[in-house]
């Protein structure tokens, strides 16, 4: 068996005392020199250790201060089901009153931006395709919580009431209620979870350790003929969200 990676050992070693509480939440770990002398290793070997251990959401970097146990905090659970699109309300919102936080969002919505490769693919249409581009920051008592960039196929909604997501009589009643106003029954959706590490830019909006683990969905919503209407790359940070996927059983 290949020898274990120094810096997995020293990661190791770190979330033993971590677990064992040999430095408790909050607390301040030694300098990297130190440790590194203490465990014969040399300091980048420690600071690999602690960024993957930063990454799991065990320590927390502080710029200028040093390397902390983080403080346990409650996860904010996050139902993913297509049975919670409601006509008069959001299931974000709903979820974030269930553990006691105020749910909302921010968005910003783009025009008839040309559709790059992997979205022309995944919504059915050539490259280049004009879509309706929404980027989405959802908040939890202020707090980004999860990220979201919707596209929509223009051809589908350009001059209609529903053509902007965020604007209109329709804002904010989500897909399948948006596409509902002109004709368009969505049937299903196809959801891919991915686990990954932020990038700098999510990392930066999500208020997280860049690199730090995120899982990654990749949704995209069906008319019943068949056409995909919508699809979404949806971004949530794995140490502060857990995603909880609802399964509807037809009897």
């Amino acid at each position: 068996m290949p020898e274990q990676p120094p810096y997995l050992r020293v990661a190791d070693e770190l979330r033993r005392r971590i677990t064992e509480h040999v430095w408790e939440p909050g607390g301040r770990l030694p300098s990297r020199a130190q440790i590194g002398q203490e465990l014969d290793v040399g300091e980048n070997v420690v600071r690999r250790a602690q960024e993957l251990l930063i990454s799991q959401g065990l320590l927390e970097g502080r710029a200028g201060s040093g390397t902390y146990v983080a403080e346990p905090q409650q996860r904010v659970r996050i139902v993913r089901s297509s049975a919670r699109e409601q006509p008069d309300g959001s299931p974000f919102r709903a979820d974030m009153r269930a553990v006691g936080k105020l749910g909302d969002w921010e968005s910003r919505t783009d025009a008839k931006v040309p559709a790059p490769v992997d979205i022309a693919a995944r919504l059915g249409v050539d490259e280049g395709a004009l879509c309706i581009r929404t980027s989405y920051e959802f908040l939890a008592d202020g707090r980004p919580v999860q990220l979201s960039t919707s596209w929509e196929p223009y051809d589908l909604t350009a001059g209609t009431l529903i053509v902007l997501p965020e604007g209109g009589p329709h804002a904010g009643a989500g897909v399948v209620n948006r596409m509902a106003a002109i004709g368009v029954t969505v049937s299903h959706a196809v959801e891919q979870p991915e686990p990954r590490q932020a990038t700098a830019e999510e990392a930066s909006l999500l208020g997280i350790q860049k690199a730090a683990l995120v899982t990654h969905i990749r949704r995209t919503y069906y008319s019943d003929q068949g056409r995909p209407v919508e699809t979404a790359d949806i971004v949530v940070p794995a140490a502060h969200c857990e995603i909880v996927y609802e399964i509807p059983v037809s009897r």
